[in-house]
């Protein structure tokens, strides 16, 4: 098992986080990370994401959303053909700081027996993806 974790303050409350993080219809306006998702933020329910690290073409995936819970958490789990390949469970969380501040923690977890292989250049752009799509969440956030 593998974990990136990023996270960042936004100036915004937490309430306004939540709803730029699940208005799917607008990530092609804001989202450099996460180009486009279809589907129903519903456990259960099956996405389809697609993923441009920067220095990659793009990959979409068709994950199951994991757990929804409203204003703190968002998770799906994306696998690679079968179980135990290469499977990434990526994770959303706010959490509100008061005073009109939320961190956002962006991470992923990782398990398979691709994971070690791919590991170093897996790791290096997806987490300057994180960085890219929290800075950019941070600022759609901060001028509503």
């Amino acid at each position: 098992m593998r974990e990136l974790k990023t996270e960042i303050t936004i100036n915004s409350r937490l309430e306004s986080v939540w709803k730029i993080l699940t208005d799917f219809e607008k990530y092609p306006e804001w989202n450099p990370f996460i180009k486009r998702i279809n589907g129903d933020i519903v456990e259960g329910s099956r996405l389809e994401v697609l993923i441009c690290p920067p220095g990659w073409n793009g990959m979409l995936l068709r994950p199951i959303v994991k757990k929804v819970e409203k204003e703190k958490e968002f998770r799906w789990l994306g696998r690679l053909l079968i179980p135990g390949i290469f499977d990434g469970e990526h994770i959303f969380e706010i959490k509100d700081n008061g005073d009109r501040a939320t961190t956002f923690v962006h991470r992923e977890i990782f398990r398979g027996i691709l994971v070690p292989v791919l590991w170093n250049k897996l790791a290096q752009d997806t987490e300057n993806g994180f960085v890219s799509m929290n800075e950019s969440l941070k600022l759609r956030a901060e001028e509503i």
